[in-house]
């Protein structure tokens, strides 16, 4: 396993935050389509925020497990 800079491990918090509000956004569309009609603009609207949600958590994961060489100069 490589060893993480500060920015890998602020990144990496940072997707598992989008991880967290893609869950969040599921649950209220869920609930809100239970209550609600499948044409109401407020469901699609948190369907569309969990799928932005899961691809930004995708490319910041993606981009806090790459090993990055060290580029400081010597």
């Amino acid at each position: 396993m490589h060893k993480r800079g500060i920015g890998q491990k602020v990144v990496f918090g940072l997707a598992v935050i989008c991880y967290l509000m893609a869950l969040a956004c599921v649950l209220m569309s869920t609930y809100l389509y239970l209550g609600a009609t499948a044409n109401d603009p407020v469901v699609a609207a948190f369907a569309a925020s969990v799928v932005f949600f899961i691809g930004s958590g995708v490319v910041l994961h993606m981009m806090a497990s790459t090993d990055l060489p060290d580029l400081r100069i010597k």
